[in-house]
């Protein structure tokens, strides 16, 4: 590992001045993701900025039934809070399905939109590899790629996103706050998140100098009937073969609203705003769920290890479904 410089910053003013001052310079948050890249030669900053300190920790309920979190907020914190589990249980679950407890608070909210991907030829600098080396190449094709993604690909990439909390915060039509020595704006959650295309090194529309400060959740009445289904190798602490956030306003067996988010099986957190589109409307059935799911999917572009997540993901989108109708079902109805 090379020498890497090291600040600490009090204040978000202050990180983005130390960012300003160094150029290839980055933030240090929880380090659950960074402290692996910098190990294994994946990023090679020049210098570090920790913003441990930075004042981002309110986790705040709106009076509208919405959330602003602060970037600084650790994910153990939101997962266990009674206004999330009470009225946004699916981003609940993926907190707590998404890591170990001592990840979980330890890890920042704004950190884990930050993580990069698990791909294994991203992680063996002995690989050519597109994100990590522009016009390299893509070492996957050839390489070990059972845990890659059939949805948003490209031949110059086909990583997958690895995040859990972000497939219901991109259900749930998130935003993301960013601030940098222009000012600050607000990223709708799709547009965060950038496909591979012919620039896979471009994972976010944010510059190196600007620093998240905050992701808002509008309010979404019908969450609280919502569910994360989260499919792996092994129950314990790994990630998703394949997962679904769903939340679902029904009235007397028929859909009148449906939001849907897919995990494991694209290069960004996965909208399916087909699936959503064919389902409103429609009484709730298996048959319903499994065509909106097959249409959903019928763009996968799976590769010999990975097939297998393209029915995959259907199987799960639908049986997340099939959760959520018996969850309002024993409750007597909607909510």
């Amino acid at each position: 590992m090379k020498p890497i410089a090291f600040a600490r910053a009090e204040t978000v003013d202050q990180a983005l001045a130390a960012v300003t001052a160094r150029p290839n310079t980055v933030f240090l948050a929880g380090g659950t993701t960074l402290v692996d890249m910098l190990r294994i030669g994946a990023m090679e900053p020049d210098n570090v900025v920790d913003i441990n300190r930075l004042p981002l920790t309110d986790l705040e309920h709106r009076p509208d039934g919405g959330l602003r979190i602060g970037a600084m907020v650790r994910m153990g914190e939101v997962a266990a809070d009674p206004g999330v589990v009470e009225r946004f249980p699916f981003l609940s679950i993926a907190l707590w399905k998404g890591a170990s407890a001592q990840i979980r608070n330890m890890a920042s909210m704004g950190g884990n939109l930050m993580q990069r991907v698990r791909c294994p030829q991203f992680r063996d600098v002995a690989f050519a590899c597109n994100k990590r080396a522009p016009g390299s190449g893509c070492g996957a094709h050839e390489g070990l790629h059972r845990g890659n993604a059939v949805l948003g690909t490209s031949e110059h990439c086909f990583a997958m996103h690895p995040s859990d909390m972000a497939i219901p915060l991109t259900a749930l039509d998130a935003v993301v706050h960013v601030q940098g020595p222009r000012g600050t704006r607000a990223i709708a959650f799709d547009d965060f998140f950038l496909l591979p295309g012919d620039t896979p090194h471009l994972e976010h529309p944010i510059t190196a100098d600007e620093l998240i400060v905050g992701i808002d959740v509008p309010p979404l009445p019908f969450a609280v009937n919502s569910h994360y289904l989260k499919v792996r190798d092994r129950e314990s602490y790994e990630f998703a073969a394949a997962s679904a956030a769903v939340a679902l306003d029904l009235v007397d067996g028929e859909i009148r609203d449906v939001r849907v988010g897919l995990g494991g099986v694209a290069t960004k957190p996965w909208r399916a705003r087909m699936a959503e589109a064919l389902l409103v409307g429609k009484p709730a059935t298996k048959e319903n769920f499994a065509a909106a799911a097959a249409t959903e999917l019928a763009a996968a572009d799976g590769h010999p290890m990975n097939q297998f997540k393209v029915e995959l993901a259907q199987r799960t989108m639908v049986r997340t479904l099939e959760i959520v109708t018996g969850q309002i079902a024993q409750r007597g109805g909607r909510k």
